[in-house]
Protein backbone atom coordinates (compact mmCIF):
# COMPACT_ATOMS: atom_id res chain seq x y z
CA UNK A 1 0.00 0.00 0.00
CA UNK A 2 1.26 3.15 -1.37
CA UNK A 3 1.31 7.05 1.05
CA UNK A 4 1.42 9.69 -0.99
CA UNK A 5 3.45 12.19 0.58
CA UNK A 6 3.61 16.12 -0.02
CA UNK A 7 7.04 17.16 -1.66
CA UNK A 8 8.57 20.64 -1.92
CA UNK A 9 8.36 22.56 -4.80
CA UNK A 10 11.73 23.07 -6.10
CA UNK A 11 13.42 26.69 -5.52
CA UNK A 12 14.26 26.92 -8.75
CA UNK A 13 10.95 25.82 -10.00
CA UNK A 14 8.67 28.61 -7.65
CA UNK A 15 11.21 31.33 -8.80
CA UNK A 16 10.21 30.53 -12.67
CA UNK A 17 6.49 30.52 -11.84
CA UNK A 18 6.71 33.81 -9.73
CA UNK A 19 8.74 35.53 -12.46
CA UNK A 20 6.53 34.21 -15.39
CA UNK A 21 3.51 35.07 -13.39
CA UNK A 22 4.71 38.77 -12.69
CA UNK A 23 5.79 38.95 -16.51
CA UNK A 24 2.48 38.31 -17.34
CA UNK A 25 0.88 40.80 -15.14
CA UNK A 26 3.38 43.68 -16.45
CA UNK A 27 2.49 42.87 -19.92
CA UNK A 28 -1.32 43.08 -19.38
CA UNK A 29 -0.42 46.17 -17.57
CA UNK A 30 1.47 47.33 -20.33
CA UNK A 31 -1.22 46.43 -22.70
CA UNK A 32 -3.95 48.28 -20.59
CA UNK A 33 -1.97 51.19 -20.78
CA UNK A 34 -1.18 51.38 -24.10
CA UNK A 35 -4.79 50.82 -25.14
CA UNK A 36 -5.96 53.19 -22.80
CA UNK A 37 -8.68 54.05 -22.74
CA UNK A 38 -10.30 50.58 -23.48
CA UNK A 39 -13.92 51.60 -21.43
CA UNK A 40 -15.85 54.24 -20.19
CA UNK A 41 -14.13 56.83 -17.45
CA UNK A 42 -15.89 57.67 -14.18
CA UNK A 43 -15.62 61.36 -13.37
CA UNK A 44 -15.85 62.02 -10.25
CA UNK A 45 -17.52 65.74 -9.25
CA UNK A 46 -17.37 66.61 -5.21
CA UNK A 47 -20.58 68.24 -5.64
CA UNK A 48 -24.56 67.23 -5.58
CA UNK A 49 -25.64 67.82 -9.31
CA UNK A 50 -26.30 71.69 -10.30
CA UNK A 51 -23.73 74.19 -9.37
CA UNK A 52 -21.11 75.99 -10.89
CA UNK A 53 -18.03 72.86 -10.12
CA UNK A 54 -20.71 70.40 -11.71
CA UNK A 55 -20.88 72.80 -14.85
CA UNK A 56 -17.50 72.46 -15.08
CA UNK A 57 -17.06 68.65 -14.77
CA UNK A 58 -19.92 68.56 -17.26
CA UNK A 59 -18.21 70.60 -19.84
CA UNK A 60 -14.92 68.83 -19.18
CA UNK A 61 -16.43 65.50 -19.41
CA UNK A 62 -18.54 66.15 -22.99
CA UNK A 63 -15.24 67.32 -24.75
CA UNK A 64 -12.72 64.64 -23.17
CA UNK A 65 -14.66 61.94 -24.37
CA UNK A 66 -14.54 63.47 -27.83
CA UNK A 67 -10.87 63.66 -27.67
CA UNK A 68 -10.18 60.01 -25.71
CA UNK A 69 -12.87 58.33 -28.15
CA UNK A 70 -14.67 56.55 -24.83
CA UNK A 71 -17.38 58.05 -22.65
CA UNK A 72 -16.24 60.23 -19.67
CA UNK A 73 -19.22 59.63 -17.55
CA UNK A 74 -19.65 62.52 -14.34
CA UNK A 75 -20.55 60.72 -11.15
CA UNK A 76 -21.42 63.24 -8.52
CA UNK A 77 -20.54 62.29 -4.83
CA UNK A 78 -21.34 64.66 -2.50
CA UNK A 79 -20.55 65.27 1.22
CA UNK A 80 -17.96 66.10 3.77
CA UNK A 81 -16.57 68.69 1.98
CA UNK A 82 -15.86 66.54 -1.13
CA UNK A 83 -13.95 64.28 1.65
CA UNK A 84 -16.45 61.26 0.48
CA UNK A 85 -15.53 61.82 -3.31
CA UNK A 86 -11.60 62.70 -2.06
CA UNK A 87 -11.01 59.15 -0.33
CA UNK A 88 -13.61 57.13 -3.04
CA UNK A 89 -11.27 58.34 -5.52
CA UNK A 90 -7.97 57.96 -3.62
CA UNK A 91 -8.76 53.99 -3.22
CA UNK A 92 -10.08 53.54 -6.21
CA UNK A 93 -7.83 51.48 -8.85
CA UNK A 94 -4.72 53.70 -10.64
CA UNK A 95 -5.77 52.25 -13.86
CA UNK A 96 -7.21 55.87 -15.27
CA UNK A 97 -10.84 54.78 -15.40
CA UNK A 98 -11.33 56.84 -11.97
CA UNK A 99 -10.68 60.63 -12.10
CA UNK A 100 -11.80 63.31 -10.41
CA UNK A 101 -12.45 66.98 -10.29
CA UNK A 102 -10.16 68.47 -7.31
CA UNK A 103 -10.39 72.09 -6.14
CA UNK A 104 -9.01 74.37 -4.15
CA UNK A 105 -11.29 72.79 -0.85
CA UNK A 106 -10.44 69.65 -1.25
CA UNK A 107 -7.10 70.19 -2.20
CA UNK A 108 -5.98 73.33 -1.05
CA UNK A 109 -8.04 74.50 2.03
CA UNK A 110 -8.99 71.35 3.82
CA UNK A 111 -5.85 69.52 3.87
CA UNK A 112 -4.76 73.21 5.83
CA UNK A 113 -7.50 73.77 8.61
CA UNK A 114 -8.92 69.72 8.80
CA UNK A 115 -7.63 66.07 9.92
CA UNK A 116 -8.72 64.09 6.72
CA UNK A 117 -8.63 60.14 5.82
CA UNK A 118 -6.79 61.29 2.65
CA UNK A 119 -3.63 63.17 1.99
CA UNK A 120 -4.09 65.35 -0.56
CA UNK A 121 -0.83 65.27 -2.37
CA UNK A 122 0.65 61.62 -1.68
CA UNK A 123 -2.89 60.07 -2.10
CA UNK A 124 -3.40 61.67 -5.73
CA UNK A 125 -1.69 61.64 -9.09
CA UNK A 126 -1.73 65.17 -10.90
CA UNK A 127 -3.17 64.93 -14.34
CA UNK A 128 -3.57 68.49 -14.94
CA UNK A 129 -5.74 72.11 -13.80
CA UNK A 130 -8.35 73.22 -15.72
CA UNK A 131 -8.47 76.93 -14.27
CA UNK A 132 -9.57 79.14 -11.76
CA UNK A 133 -11.63 82.66 -10.75
CA UNK A 134 -10.15 85.00 -8.71
CA UNK A 135 -11.48 85.88 -5.33
CA UNK A 136 -12.75 89.17 -4.95
CA UNK A 137 -13.15 91.90 -1.60
CA UNK A 138 -16.77 93.20 -2.29
CA UNK A 139 -17.90 95.59 1.31
CA UNK A 140 -21.65 96.60 1.44
CA UNK A 141 -22.65 99.86 -0.49
CA UNK A 142 -23.21 101.33 2.99
CA UNK A 143 -19.66 100.73 3.90
CA UNK A 144 -17.94 104.56 3.28
CA UNK A 145 -15.13 103.43 1.44
CA UNK A 146 -14.83 103.60 -2.42
CA UNK A 147 -10.74 101.53 -2.62
CA UNK A 148 -9.08 99.58 -0.51
CA UNK A 149 -6.68 102.21 0.65
CA UNK A 150 -10.05 103.87 2.36
CA UNK A 151 -11.44 100.41 3.27
CA UNK A 152 -7.96 99.94 5.18
CA UNK A 153 -8.25 103.23 6.78
CA UNK A 154 -12.06 103.46 7.96
CA UNK A 155 -11.33 99.32 9.42
CA UNK A 156 -8.38 101.10 11.65
CA UNK A 157 -10.55 103.89 12.72
CA UNK A 158 -13.35 101.89 14.00
CA UNK A 159 -12.11 98.16 15.51
CA UNK A 160 -14.41 96.02 16.43
CA UNK A 161 -17.13 97.64 14.57
CA UNK A 162 -16.47 95.83 11.10
CA UNK A 163 -17.77 92.11 10.56
CA UNK A 164 -17.38 89.79 7.05
CA UNK A 165 -19.40 87.06 6.12
CA UNK A 166 -18.03 83.50 4.49
CA UNK A 167 -19.94 80.15 3.09
CA UNK A 168 -18.32 78.12 6.34
CA UNK A 169 -15.16 78.08 8.91
CA UNK A 170 -12.41 77.00 6.67
CA UNK A 171 -13.38 77.75 3.26
CA UNK A 172 -11.44 79.76 0.80
CA UNK A 173 -13.82 83.21 1.30
CA UNK A 174 -12.81 82.36 5.28
CA UNK A 175 -9.00 82.45 4.93
CA UNK A 176 -8.84 84.74 2.30
CA UNK A 177 -10.35 87.45 4.45
CA UNK A 178 -8.14 86.19 7.15
CA UNK A 179 -4.84 86.58 4.97
CA UNK A 180 -6.21 90.45 4.50
CA UNK A 181 -6.83 91.25 8.06
CA UNK A 182 -3.41 89.90 8.59
CA UNK A 183 -1.90 91.98 6.17
CA UNK A 184 -3.37 95.62 6.54
CA UNK A 185 -3.60 95.00 10.17
CA UNK A 186 -7.08 95.49 10.75
CA UNK A 187 -10.07 93.23 12.74
CA UNK A 188 -13.16 92.22 11.22
CA UNK A 189 -15.66 89.81 13.38
CA UNK A 190 -16.17 86.53 11.37
CA UNK A 191 -20.12 85.51 10.69
CA UNK A 192 -19.97 82.13 9.19
CA UNK A 193 -22.98 80.97 6.68
CA UNK A 194 -24.06 78.11 5.65
CA UNK A 195 -23.22 78.40 1.76
CA UNK A 196 -22.43 81.68 0.04
CA UNK A 197 -26.25 82.55 -0.89
CA UNK A 198 -27.28 83.62 2.95
CA UNK A 199 -23.82 85.33 3.03
CA UNK A 200 -24.84 87.62 0.43
CA UNK A 201 -28.61 88.19 1.75
CA UNK A 202 -27.08 89.42 4.80
CA UNK A 203 -24.40 91.60 2.98
CA UNK A 204 -26.84 93.43 0.78
CA UNK A 205 -28.58 93.74 3.70
CA UNK A 206 -27.05 95.24 6.19
CA UNK A 207 -26.09 92.94 8.66
CA UNK A 208 -22.20 92.40 7.51
CA UNK A 209 -19.96 94.70 6.22
CA UNK A 210 -17.81 92.69 3.92
CA UNK A 211 -17.10 89.50 1.85
CA UNK A 212 -14.13 87.67 0.21
CA UNK A 213 -16.31 85.26 -2.20
CA UNK A 214 -15.30 84.07 -5.68
CA UNK A 215 -15.59 86.78 -8.86
CA UNK A 216 -18.15 84.56 -10.34
CA UNK A 217 -20.53 84.67 -7.22
CA UNK A 218 -19.91 88.14 -6.92
CA UNK A 219 -20.34 89.10 -10.39
CA UNK A 220 -24.54 89.42 -10.50
CA UNK A 221 -24.81 91.82 -7.70
CA UNK A 222 -21.47 93.94 -9.18
CA UNK A 223 -23.80 93.93 -12.10
CA UNK A 224 -26.41 95.17 -10.03
CA UNK A 225 -24.43 97.49 -7.97
CA UNK A 226 -26.12 95.88 -4.96
CA UNK A 227 -22.13 95.57 -3.81
CA UNK A 228 -18.67 97.42 -4.53
CA UNK A 229 -15.36 95.76 -5.38
CA UNK A 230 -12.09 96.90 -3.83
CA UNK A 231 -9.95 94.71 -5.19
CA UNK A 232 -9.08 91.14 -6.76
CA UNK A 233 -6.32 88.58 -6.03
CA UNK A 234 -4.19 87.10 -8.64
CA UNK A 235 -1.17 88.17 -10.97
CA UNK A 236 -3.47 90.18 -13.22
CA UNK A 237 -6.72 91.50 -13.70
CA UNK A 238 -9.72 89.38 -14.75
CA UNK A 239 -11.14 90.22 -17.91
CA UNK A 240 -14.73 89.81 -16.71
CA UNK A 241 -14.12 93.20 -14.23
CA UNK A 242 -11.41 94.29 -15.46
CA UNK A 243 -11.89 97.93 -13.71
CA UNK A 244 -10.99 95.88 -10.42
CA UNK A 245 -7.36 96.06 -9.48
CA UNK A 246 -5.42 93.23 -7.93
CA UNK A 247 -4.31 93.41 -4.58
CA UNK A 248 -0.40 93.66 -5.90
CA UNK A 249 -1.09 96.29 -7.78
CA UNK A 250 -2.12 98.39 -4.55
CA UNK A 251 0.82 97.27 -2.63
CA UNK A 252 -0.46 93.87 -0.96
CA UNK A 253 1.79 91.10 -1.73
CA UNK A 254 1.23 87.14 -1.57
CA UNK A 255 -2.54 87.20 -2.74
CA UNK A 256 -2.82 84.54 -5.08
CA UNK A 257 -4.95 82.39 -3.36
CA UNK A 258 -7.79 81.49 -5.88
CA UNK A 259 -11.08 79.13 -6.66
CA UNK A 260 -9.15 76.62 -8.47
CA UNK A 261 -10.20 73.78 -10.70
CA UNK A 262 -8.35 70.06 -12.06
CA UNK A 263 -8.34 66.67 -13.00
CA UNK A 264 -6.33 64.02 -10.33
CA UNK A 265 -6.81 60.07 -9.96
CA UNK A 266 -5.15 57.85 -7.74
CA UNK A 267 -1.97 57.56 -6.78
CA UNK A 268 0.88 55.62 -9.15
CA UNK A 269 -1.15 55.47 -12.23
CA UNK A 270 0.64 54.33 -15.24
CA UNK A 271 2.42 57.46 -16.70
CA UNK A 272 1.47 56.97 -20.47
CA UNK A 273 -2.05 56.94 -19.26
CA UNK A 274 -0.94 60.44 -17.20
CA UNK A 275 0.62 61.80 -20.26
CA UNK A 276 -2.50 60.60 -22.39
CA UNK A 277 -4.95 61.89 -20.18
CA UNK A 278 -3.04 65.38 -19.69
CA UNK A 279 -2.89 66.06 -23.65
CA UNK A 280 -6.37 65.70 -24.03
CA UNK A 281 -7.15 67.89 -21.15
CA UNK A 282 -4.79 70.24 -22.36
CA UNK A 283 -6.81 69.73 -25.78
CA UNK A 284 -9.75 70.97 -24.39
CA UNK A 285 -8.88 74.11 -22.83
CA UNK A 286 -7.23 74.87 -26.21
CA UNK A 287 -10.62 75.25 -27.60
CA UNK A 288 -11.78 78.96 -28.43
CA UNK A 289 -15.24 77.60 -27.45
CA UNK A 290 -14.33 76.16 -24.26
CA UNK A 291 -12.70 79.19 -23.47
CA UNK A 292 -15.88 81.31 -24.37
CA UNK A 293 -17.43 79.11 -22.24
CA UNK A 294 -15.80 78.97 -19.12
CA UNK A 295 -15.34 82.99 -19.43
CA UNK A 296 -18.80 82.62 -18.42
CA UNK A 297 -17.55 81.48 -14.89
CA UNK A 298 -15.24 84.01 -14.66
CA UNK A 299 -12.79 81.43 -15.14
CA UNK A 300 -8.97 82.24 -16.56
CA UNK A 301 -7.87 78.70 -18.25
CA UNK A 302 -4.93 77.24 -16.81
CA UNK A 303 -3.17 74.42 -18.74
CA UNK A 304 0.09 72.86 -17.10
CA UNK A 305 2.01 69.82 -17.29
CA UNK A 306 0.96 67.28 -14.36
CA UNK A 307 4.31 67.67 -12.63
CA UNK A 308 3.32 71.61 -13.11
CA UNK A 309 0.08 70.80 -11.34
CA UNK A 310 1.41 68.70 -8.68
CA UNK A 311 3.52 71.63 -7.57
CA UNK A 312 0.55 73.96 -7.07
CA UNK A 313 -1.37 72.06 -5.34
CA UNK A 314 1.68 71.70 -2.64
CA UNK A 315 2.00 75.91 -3.11
CA UNK A 316 -1.55 76.33 -2.47
CA UNK A 317 -1.80 74.02 0.78
CA UNK A 318 1.26 75.35 2.10
CA UNK A 319 -0.11 79.05 2.06
CA UNK A 320 -3.38 77.97 3.61
CA UNK A 321 -1.65 76.47 5.79
CA UNK A 322 0.52 79.22 7.43
CA UNK A 323 -2.46 81.16 7.17
CA UNK A 324 -4.56 78.78 9.43
CA UNK A 325 -1.49 78.59 11.91
CA UNK A 326 -0.99 82.03 11.95
CA UNK A 327 -4.67 82.64 13.34
CA UNK A 328 -5.13 79.45 15.14
CA UNK A 329 -7.67 77.94 12.92
CA UNK A 330 -8.23 74.68 13.18
CA UNK A 331 -11.50 72.48 12.33
CA UNK A 332 -12.56 69.06 13.41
Amino acid sequence: MFTSIDKPMPIFLSVFIALFSLAISLSVYAETATAYPVRPIRLIAPVAAGGGLDNIARAVAERLSKNLGQSVIVENVAGAGGAIASITTAKASPDGYTLMIVYVGTHGTNPAVRKLNYDASKDFTPIGMIGATPNVLIVNNNVPAKNLAEYVAYAKKNPAKLSYGSSGPGTLTHLGMEQFKMAADVFMVHVPYRGIAPAFTDLIGGQTDAMFPTLFAAIPYLKSDRVRALAVTGQKRSPAEPNVPTFEELGFSGFDGQQWYGIAGPANMPESVVIKLNAALNQVLSSPEFAEKMSSEAMTLMPTTPQQFDSYIKEDIARWTKVAKDRHIELD
